[in-house]
């Protein structure tokens, strides 16, 4: 996905971009959450079958490990809640943006996949960060659903850091 779209996506981009976001219900924020992470697995999944780069790998792993396990526990919460997860334009335009990502990734090879698949995770978890801080958390009524994105945003955290290491690992190569 590109990066501006990305941005737009997550209601982002610009301080007249968050009055639209800034309106996001429960059971849109679910849909968000959950297809934000559907993204990451499915771009993790791609890189660790396609990578020869070990740290790629391992780090491709991890994101599928770690977003399965957050979508889990969204699902189970919206589930217990009985909130169905709401489409929505964001959630719409990050299935768009993965589907673009999925195609980007698939047309290089070797250590241009490895820099495309990492550079695009550092901006995707910085904007993934952004988004939880200014949109979702601040917007969650439900306070479990909060209580989730709260506790969830460390991990988001430590993935944006070890992207960026490996990002500077691979800075050279391409």
């Amino acid at each position: 996905m590109k990066l501006s779209a990305l941005i737009v996506a997550l209601g982002v981009a610009a301080p007249g971009a968050h009055a639209s976001a800034q309106s996001v219900t429960d059971a849109q924020i679910a849909s968000i959450v959950v297809t934000a992470n559907q993204v990451d697995i499915d771009a993790g999944k791609t890189a660790a079958a396609k990578t020869t780069n070990a740290e790629v790998k391992k780090f491709a792993q991890l994101m599928v490990t770690d977003h399965t396990g957050v979508n889990k526990s969204a699902t189970d919460l919206v589930t217990r809640l009985k909130v169905t997860p709401e489409d929505n334009d964001t959630s719409k335009a990050l299935k768009a943006g993965g589907a673009a990502n999925l195609t980007a990734l698939s047309a290089v090879g070797g250590d241009a996949f490895d820099k495309v698949y990492v550079d695009h995770e550092v901006a995707y978890h910085q904007q993934v960060l952004d988004a939880v801080d200014k949109t979702l958390i601040p917007n969650a009524k439900n306070a479990e659903l909060k209580a989730l994105l709260v506790k969830v945003r460390p991990a988001f955290v430590a993935h944006l850091e070890h992207a960026r290491h490996l990002q500077s690992t691979l800075g050279g190569k391409h």
